[in-house]
């Protein structure tokens, strides 16, 4: 039984990834590349959800799958957006900004497990948002962990 805490706690919890999510967001609706994938801005309630998702990949509690149904919920909000490889890349470049920004833990070991899933989840992100792709409907939201390396406390 590992003794590592979660990313989530690491990170600082629910208020960290608020932060963090109010600070990507604050830069996305800025930008002329991946604004457009969000119409009119983003509002509190889409900024709370997606706080909710997060959490809950990097280890919190399970509210958004609770409140929301989970994985469907947030794969049904992709479904032919038609994301260019050049948004992936800035989301999630401008995620990583935003961690700085938000305050987020800076140790390799946290920023290389959290870049990790910002890369693998623009990825599926990507495929799932390209007309007639094939998608998996039914799979549990990702909980997210230390990969390789775990936390330094040195």
């Amino acid at each position: 039984m590992s003794t590592d805490p979660t990313l989530f706690d690491w990170a600082g919890g629910e208020t960290a990834f608020r932060s963090l999510i109010d600070a990507f967001y604050d830069r996305v609706e800025k930008d002329d590349l991946i604004s457009p994938l969000f119409p009119g801005g983003v509002h509190e309630e889409h900024r709370h959800n997606v706080t909710l998702w997060w959490c809950e990949v990097f280890g919190g509690p399970a509210r958004y799958t609770d409140e929301f149904g989970g994985y469907q919920r947030m794969l049904h909000h992709h479904i032919d957006l038609g994301i260019t490889d050049a948004q992936r890349h800035r989301f999630a470049s401008t995620m990583s900004l935003a961690a700085d920004d938000a305050g987020l833990p800076a140790d390799p070991e946290f920023r290389s497990a959290f870049m990790a899933y910002v890369e693998w989840g623009t990825r599926i992100a990507l495929a799932n948002s390209q007309p007639g792709a094939k998608v998996v409907e039914q799979a549990p939201v990702p909980r997210w962990g230390w990969g390789v390396a775990p936390p330094f406390e040195g």
